[in-house]
């Protein structure tokens, strides 16, 4: 007897009032190893939250979850021959994750590469071993549930991976991420391992006798039979669900039609738009190498000019240093010969006192002169007189005449020299005056021919100015030619928006009808916000995901709690989800 039928008879529900028709062989396989997979991971959860600590492969729960998966894997798939015979070996559609989800990469490349795994069955436990500690069991199975195209090339159409039941796997396997796990898988023999369900580990209790046994099993059968009726509900509304998805598919298709209509309109709008955008680039790249050429031919012009005239600048900028020390020299000589004839002009003035001063006592030796002449007169009178006595005198005061007449002519000749001196240096004084006179007109000469050069200097530099702002004008027109071109490929980069949010609605569109099939786990690097409240995420305001739909949540939007089928007591749900469930409850009671 097989697994699957020794699971049928154990779990095969008790009717009293009447015998039930005849039911397909695989659906009682399906349903009983997904009663199995409901009691395995119940039992992993329960035990590992009562453990408390991490997990490892020694773990006896955590070994038959191992085997009761495998066994729903290998559930009708397809026998490949080959040059041995037949082979059943569930690596092959765990292979397809790996081009699926590139996240499992490298888990898929780490089993290939264990040693001691020859076989694809050791590949195929070691994969799964290594999803569970990477807690990503649920999201990969469902992206291979997703995919029934690629499924039915490895499995038969009953296969549990290709009815309705594999999806609810999925679902249950969700709970599997709150598990820690530290599994070592290079010293376990994978390819010799039997996998066998043990029941008891699901049916014995050491502390409780026979008949507490059997009140334990009636009691699980119970919650069993209440599972498969809750199933049954859940599958009739997914078949309503299904019935008004396959409604709006077809509107969704009527409108991704349209929206492919649109897309192909503005496709072809893009590319009439990327012709003249390349037509206006040619154009502006030819009007921008011609303005680059010119303005190449002009600077050159300009740099050969600016060198001409540095030279030139040079030049004159040496002979204006030449002129300027000999103008400080010429200053120099120019002080000291204004000294020197502020001396020579103080000097006149002494002596010009001095002749006042000698004319004055010529004046006053004149006057004693008449008033000897005129005592000589008198004399001469009174010599008369008495000629003796004043003969005497007379002679004395001829002796006194003449010396008087000498003093008179040594002083008339001292005045004589002195103003031949005052002369002389007054001619030579005014000779040098003359010669700085003409030497200042030079300068005054020389200088004007600066200034000329520098009016000469000025116009020039005014001519590169006018050539600097051409210049500017045609960079401006370069940068306006640009902004054009930039302006364009913003509306070319609109268009394309336009087109990527056409698509991200269709996305949009799908992801809906998947989130309407089934909720995915939703992981913790995902979301930075609450979905209900929108507020973020912070040290203070906590992550928590709803049990029932997988999204993430605060505590203030997620503090509710109820009880789910696939948890064993109350756990933690949203707002939405606490009064969906409570309307279905009561719609069901009532």
């Amino acid at each position: 007897m097989c697994v699957t039928d020794a699971v049928s008879l154990l779990f095969l529900p008790h009717t009293s009032a009447a015998v039930l028709p005849p039911r397909d062989p695989m659906a009682i396989e399906r349903s009983n190893l997904l009663s199995m997979m409901k009691l395995s991971i119940k039992v992993l959860i329960q035990s590992s939250l009562s453990l408390g600590r991490t997990m490892d492969s020694e773990y006896p729960p955590l070994q038959q979850f191992f085997v009761v998966l495998e066994q729903c894997l290998k559930h009708g798939l397809k026998a490949k021959k080959s040059f041995i015979g037949q082979n059943k070996s569930i690596w092959g559609p765990l292979e397809l994750v790996e081009k699926l989800c590139p996240e499992s990469v490298n888990i898929a490349t780490s089993a290939r590469d264990l040693p001691g795994i020859k076989t694809g069955l050791g590949r195929a436990r070691a994969w799964l071993h290594l999803a569970l500690m990477q807690k990503k069991v649920a999201d990969y199975l469902k992206t291979l549930l997703d995919q029934k195209d690629l499924l039915s090339e490895f499995y038969d159409s009953g296969a549990l991976m290709m009815e309705e039941e594999g999806a609810v796997m999925g679902g249950l396997l969700v709970g599997l991420n709150i598990i820690d796990a530290n599994l070592c898988i290079k010293g376990e023999d994978l390819d010799s391992q039997v996998g066998v369900i043990d029941f008891s580990l699901y049916l014995k209790d050491p502390f409780l006798n026979s008949d507490a046994k059997m009140t334990a099993i009636l009691d699980q059968k119970h919650y069993i039979e209440e599972l498969n009726r809750h199933l049954s509900g859940t599958v009739t509304d997914l078949q309503a669900k299904m019935d008004s998805l396959e409604k709006t598919n077809s509107k969704l298709v009527e409108e991704l039609t349209a929206a492919t209509d649109r897309i192909n309109s503005l496709q072809e709008e893009q590319e009439q738009l990327k012709r003249q955008n390349e037509s206006i680039l040619q154009s502006s790249q030819k009007k921008e190498e011609a303005a680059l050429q010119d303005s190449q031919v002009e600077l050159e012009t300009y740099k050969q000019t600016r060198q001409g005239l540095d030279e030139m600048y040079n030049v004159v900028w040496k002979q204006y240093k030449e002129e300027k020390r000999i103008r400080q020299e010429l200053e120099r000589e120019l002080e000291l010969q204004v000294g020197l004839k502020q001396e020579m002009e103080v000097a006149m003035k002494l002596l010009e006192k001095d002749t006042h001063e000698k004319q004055d006592t010529l004046a006053a030796l004149r006057l004693q002169l008449d008033q000897v002449k005129t005592l000589n007169l008198q004399m001469f009178h009174k010599a008369q007189v008495n000629t003796d006595w004043y003969q005497a005198e007379a002679v004395q005061l001829e002796q006194r005449m003449n010396e008087m007449e000498k003093a008179m002519m040594e002083l008339e000749q001292r005045y004589a020299l002195v103003h031949c001196h005052f002369f002389e240096h007054r001619l030579g004084l005014e000779n040098e005056l003359r010669t700085e006179r003409e030497q200042r007109q030079s300068l005054q000469k020389a200088l004007q021919r600066e200034q000329d050069n520098s009016v000469e200097l000025r116009t020039q530099l005014q001519q590169l100015q006018g050539l600097h702002s051409e210049l500017q004008d045609l960079k401006q027109e370069k940068q306006q030619l640009q902004q054009t071109c930039e302006q364009q490929e913003q509306a070319l980069q609109e268009m394309g928006l336009h087109l990527s949010q056409s698509k991200l609605k269709m996305e949009d569109f799908k992801e809906v009808n998947k989130a309407l099939k089934g909720h995915a786990w939703l992981k913790d690097d995902e979301a930075t916000q609450c979905k209900q409240c929108q507020k973020e995420f912070s040290i203070s305001r906590r992550k928590h995901h709803c049990r029932n739909c997988g999204d993430i949540y605060c505590n203030n939007c997620s503090s509710n709690e109820l009880a789910l089928p696939s948890y064993p007591r109350p756990v933690r749900v949203c707002d939405m989800c606490h009064s969906l469930l409570l309307q279905r409850s009561s719609s069901t009671a009532s």
